[in-house]
C-alpha cells in the first residue's frame, strides 16, 4: 500500500523560520499548508509563482542608499505624503 503523503525536510534559519510562520499564523495557515500552496502553485505555473530578477545597478544603488537612509524622505503623515507629492 502506497502513502498519500511524503515527507519534505528543509533546514533554515531560525529567525527566518519564526518570522514567516508568525505570517503564516496571521494567515490562518500552518507551515504544512502554506508549503502544500507554494508546491500547488509550483506545479499550476510551471515553475516558480513569481520572478526571481537579478537587480540593476540602479536598483542596487537604490537598496543601498535606502538602507543607509540617503535620500530617503519621511513623512508624518499620508495627508504630508500626499501634499509633497502634489496630490
Amino acid at each position: 500500500m502506497s502513502s498519500k503523503t511524503t515527507t519534505v525536510r528543509a533546514r533554515l534559519e531560525p529567525n527566518l523560520k519564526e518570522e514567516t510562520e508568525l505570517i503564516f499564523e496571521q494567515l490562518g495557515l500552518s507551515t504544512t499548508e502554506a508549503i502544500r500552496i507554494f508546491f500547488k502553485q509550483v506545479q499550476l505555473q510551471q515553475g516558480l509563482p513569481f520572478d526571481l530578477k537579478i537587480p540593476n545597478e540602479t536598483t542596487k544603488k537604490s537598496i543601498a542608499e535606502a538602507q543607509m537612509r540617503k535620500q530617503v524622505k519621511s513623512v508624518g503623515s499620508v495627508q504630508e505624503l500626499f501634499e509633497d507629492l502634489d496630490i
